[in-house]
């Protein structure tokens, strides 16, 4: 069948469109009816899960980040690419962004990607990077974020929480989802998903974390630094074999 008899034909390159795309959604679906789980499982030794949801200071962090559009230029996806994974380290999986709401996966990247950032700087470097980042890195396009010394807000923490639990992240209220957390999750993680606590937690590891090296104050940069710093640490990856996570694929 030539071409332009398809393109002068709309009725026939409607049904065909229609055909094509249904193929396409059929190849992409129907695998996903034969696969037990997308999910993977990254467990500990003694069956601990070691993907958590966020911290009440973390997650205020991610609020913050998402609120001054860093997600506009960095990614936070490594790929399955060999030069992906020279540079910024496994693989990025699902299971890693199950308490995102909403995830910051993509392959935007103006900046690098921020998948596996945690740990790679000091506290220190973060903060004179939000504030200036030209100081440490020449060149930078990045502006600076100087009001992220500004004291933060903790007043609604709990209801954050809250508004995230509705969508499936364990954070508890009452002592049975306490409990749930515990055996989920280890006591000392169960800990800091009390919504009854939030607020305390929050100023508590700001404190103990002193992400902005300023202990008198609770700032939107130690919120900052403190998601920064837990971004792509919860798995060890040294725990499992090299083709495990393939089987989720």
């Amino acid at each position: 069948m030539k071409h332009d008899k398809i393109e002068r034909n709309i009725g026939l390159m409607l049904v065909l469109i229609l055909l094509a795309i249904s193929i396409g959604g059929l190849v992409e679906i129907v695998p996903l009816f034969f696969i037990k789980d997308t999910v993977e499982v990254v467990k500990t030794a003694d069956g601990k899960e070691m993907v958590r949801p966020y911290t009440p200071l973390e997650q205020r962090g991610r609020d913050i980040y998402i609120r001054e559009g860093c997600y506009l230029c960095h990614s936070q996806m490594v790929r399955p690419f060999r030069d992906e994974a020279l540079r910024y380290g496994h693989y990025s999986l699902a299971a890693e962004s199950k308490y995102d709401h909403p995830f910051q996966w993509g392959s935007k990247r103006t900046g690098p990607d921020l998948a596996r950032v945690g740990g790679k700087y000091s506290n220190d470097w973060h903060v004179k990077h939000l504030k200036d980042p030209r100081k440490v890195v020449e060149g930078s396009v990045m502006p600076n974020y100087p009001w992220l010394m500004d004291p933060l807000d903790t007043s609604d923490i709990a209801a954050r929480m809250k508004a995230l639990r509705t969508v499936g992240v364990p954070y508890s209220s009452g002592e049975e989802e306490y409990q749930r957390n515990v055996q989920t999750f280890g006591e000392e993680v169960a800990k800091t998903l009390r919504i009854e606590d939030a607020e305390a937690n929050l100023k508590e590891q700001a404190q103990t974390g002193n992400y902005d090296g300023n202990k008198a104050d609770v700032t939107e940069m130690d919120a900052m630094v403190a998601y920064l710093q837990v971004l792509g640490t919860m798995v060890d990856f040294k725990q499992f074999d090299d083709d495990y996570f393939a089987t989720f694929r």
